[in-house]
């Protein structure tokens, strides 16, 4: 069984970030997905999907496969949700991993290579 929130976009200027939360089955964390670029201009909406989640599971899967830049408040968010739910990250990939890299969140957070990964993992 797969339920969907609407896709929330937001564009300020040429950055653009979508965004979109499922829940698979009634026992699995949800999954809120990144798209685009995230940055400072466009980061409201989600901090938003990631507390709500947050507020349904003991877990939010944040999966960032999409992501094509990020920025310090986005590196910041998660460091937020990280401290109040337990974050998993998903998809990982180029450039994303050489900026996790470089600030040591990488070894802050707990990351996986797929969702199903995220939803396998013990707490």
């Amino acid at each position: 069984m797969r339920t969907e929130s609407s896709a929330l976009q937001r564009r300020h200027s040429r950055h653009t970030c979508h965004m979109s939360t499922s829940e698979r089955a009634s026992r699995s964390l949800p999954v809120v997905t990144a798209a685009g670029d995230v940055d400072a201009s466009n980061l409201g909406p989600l901090d938003v999907e990631l507390q709500a989640a947050a507020e349904t599971a003991s877990g939010v899967i944040l999966d960032i496969s999409a992501v094509t830049f990020a920025d310090s408040t986005f590196l910041n968010l998660l460091i937020r949700t990280h401290q109040h739910t337990d974050l998993r990250i998903v998809g990982l990939r180029p450039p994303l991993d050489r900026l996790f890299q470089l600030v040591g969140v990488d070894t802050l957070l707990r990351i996986f290579p797929t969702v199903a990964d995220a939803q396998g993992a013990r707490t």
